[in-house]
């Protein structure tokens, strides 16, 4: 009850902390008629008042505050939207092209106040009073003229009593829809900057404390690979961190104005389409039972699909296709759904704060899917635009996310120790009675002193028989890593008294867990097996050993062989292996089973040692695993 009590106050805590991190403006229900908007009757200075309403629409022109009475009116359009909804002279304007908005506004008095601009599609020009105040890109009436830039600012300006005019021209050619989708907001030059640089703060806020988290669980993972959920997760963490900083006031877009536009957007966009498959391999990964390793394999291919799109193609190509995506993540979003309600009806251990922070993390993910569609950014409801205003949710969502996790692994640690405490306890009290153990074993054996020199030729036998499966693999018959030990000792001195090098090949079986899944154990023993019986059927030599080092993992040592000779067993291995043609569908490398293979040579001295080979055969491996598998890699150091 008192866990439970901690867990309810910590999500309480961080619920009103983020919260509290949000300052969005009240929205007024005073919006501009007919491209004028009354504002004598406010406090300018102190207040904050989003330009919404009707502003006069001049579509194909790029007009400027002197040239305004030379333009032809397209009409009034609700602003802020995007143009696309629109039409002139039946026909409906296209999301490329350029326009010039004018808006008049009334203030009771001469006073220095400021405009706070968020999203603009994708380049513009501001006026107020006809000066020009403030600029983002190249606004041109062609893709090559114009140069795209996403400058969330505030800027300064002298309002005059009475009437004050702006006029903004915009142009887009690179997003399928173009205008402005955020409101403008005025008011005094403090309140604004207050705004903006409360919601920097909490945007790097949101980007370190992802970042570490990410940093953390990929850390964990170094030290033990075979678990891949930290993996997902820390890749998961900072895909969402990097995100972070290219939304909301753009950190790095305010602070690096050179950034190019294109690059950015390729790196936003595959943030986007990389964590889609990264969150559903973690699930896999720690609840294998309910995820269908079909649908996460489909979800891997269109995500690379789509990526290769991105890294390959024009950002307008992109955004045409970034819809059918968010549909297709909103099914993963339902389906991972679904999966929950399935993991709570069946009231899997320690899954509360999985299912709890999942919950925020999707609610925060759908949410910002709707605020980057169009059709939130053109609805009519100012409350609705209100609640979907942004697009950081997400990454909130993350965080929250990965602080429940988090919690539940300090919960699973806990648990750990306080299990090790208790058998700990045990064998203390065992320890205490050994004596009187020990002296009833005496007497048993007394009494059955006759009977033992009877048994002894059976368990000379057996003791054999024992001694040789100590030293034996049982499944593969190869030598095990005990004998491993043993061997590798006296190999690495005689090599060093005869100055001749030693050879290890360490050889991982691919996504070997993947068989099992899809296979079964029955078919994993036997593949390892067929591989045991390949690696011994490759040694030449006496000397050289192949040994079943654990798992999926296989050892052979080599001594007195060099590098060239190391480098062509491990060739053939690699290849005698494929030739076995063992079927495996989960394999991402082959249809069949292939390993990858690290190779390391020493020539043995006083300052190096034997383990010395083992962990560079290990870095080579790593390192024929990160370049695709299915290979040999060498190092030497």
């Amino acid at each position: 009850m008192v866990k439970r009590s901690i867990v309810f106050s910590i999500i309480i805590c961080m619920l009103i902390l983020l919260g509290g991190c949000s300052s969005q403006p009240t929205v007024i229900e005073h919006k501009a008629e007919n491209g004028h908007l009354d504002l004598t009757q406010y406090h300018l200075k102190n207040e904050i008042i989003p330009l919404d309403g009707d502003w006069a629409f001049y579509w194909d022109q790029l007009l400027e505050p002197a040239s305004m009475d030379q333009g032809q009116l397209s009409g009034y359009v609700s602003f802020p939207s995007s143009w696309n909804k629109y039409e002139i002279n039946g026909e409906k304007i296209p999301g490329s092209g350029y326009a010039t908005y004018r808006l008049n506004f009334t203030t009771a008095e001469k006073q220095i106040l400021a405009l706070k601009i968020l999203k603009v599609r994708t380049a513009y020009k501001l006026w107020v009073n006809g000066e020009l105040i403030t600029s983002a890109g190249t606004v041109g009436t062609t893709r090559e003229s114009m140069i795209p830039k996403y400058l969330p600012q505030v800027v300064a300006f002298n309002a005059q009593p009475g009437d004050n005019e702006i006029v903004l021209q915009i142009s887009n050619f690179y997003r399928p829809s173009g205008g402005l989708l955020n409101s403008i907001l005025i008011g005094g030059e403090t309140q604004l900057l207050k705004m903006r640089y409360l919601d920097l703060s909490y945007e790097l806020f949101l980007f370190g404390a992802l970042m570490m988290m990410g940093v953390y669980h990929l850390a964990l993972f170094l030290f033990r690979r075979k678990d891949k959920a930290p993996l997902y997760f820390g890749l998961f963490c900072t895909l969402v961190a990097i995100r972070t900083l290219f939304i909301g006031e753009a950190f790095l877009f305010s602070f690096f104005q050179a950034l190019d536009f294109e690059s950015i957007y390729k790196i936003q966009t595959l943030s986007f389409y990389l964590g889609v498959p990264l969150i559903l391999m973690f699930f896999r990964s720690i609840l294998p039972l309910y995820f269908n390793p079909l649908i996460i394999r489909s979800t891997q291919i269109i995500a690379g699909a789509y990526t290769l799109v991105v890294l390959f193609t024009p950002t307008w190509i992109a955004a045409i296709i970034n819809p059918l995506y968010q549909i297709w993540t909103v099914l993963m979003i339902v389906y991972l759904f679904a999966m929950l309600i399935k993991i709570a009806l069946h009231r899997e251990k320690n899954s509360g704060l999985i299912i709890l922070g999942c919950l925020f993390l999707i609610a925060t993910c759908f949410i910002d899917i709707i605020a980057l569609s169009d059709l939130i950014n053109d609805s009519s409801p100012p409350l609705l635009r209100m609640i979907f205003q942004g697009d950081a949710n997400s990454s909130t969502g993350q965080l929250i996310f990965a602080a429940l996790y988090s919690l539940l692994l300090a919960k699973t640690f806990s648990e750990s120790l306080e299990y090790r405490t208790v058998m700990g306890e045990k064998l203390a009290e065992m320890n205490t009675h050994l004596d009187e153990l020990v002296a009833q074993r005496t007497t048993d054996l007394t009494v059955s002193n006759q009977k033992v020199e009877q048994q002894n030729l059976e368990l000379e036998q057996i003791n054999q028989e024992l001694q040789r499966l100590s030293l034996n693999d049982p499944l593969t018959g190869l030598r095990n890593r005990r004998k491993y030990k043993e061997t590798v000792g006296l190999e690495w001195q005689r090599c060093l008294n005869h100055h001749k090098p030693v050879s290890l090949l360490f050889i991982d079986v691919d996504y070997f867990k993947n068989y099992n899944d899809l296979y079964g154990h029955v078919a994993g023993d036997e593949c390892l097996i067929k591989i045991g019986e390949t690696l011994k059927a490759s040694l030449s030599r006496s000397s050289d050993m192949a040994v079943r080092y654990g798992g999926e993992e296989f050892l052979v040592l080599l001594p007195e062989t060099g590098k060239e000779d190391a480098l062509k067993i491990a060739a053939l291995i690699l290849k005698k292996i494929e030739s076995l043609a063992i079927p495996h569908a989960g394999s991402v490398v082959k249809n069949c089973i292939t390993i990858s293979i690290g190779v390391a040579t020493l020539l043995p001295s006083l300052h190096s040692r034997h383990e010395d080979l083992v962990k560079i055969a290990d870095k080579a491996l790593y390192h024929a695993k990160s370049q695709g598998r299915n290979q040999v890699s060498y190092r030497d150091e």
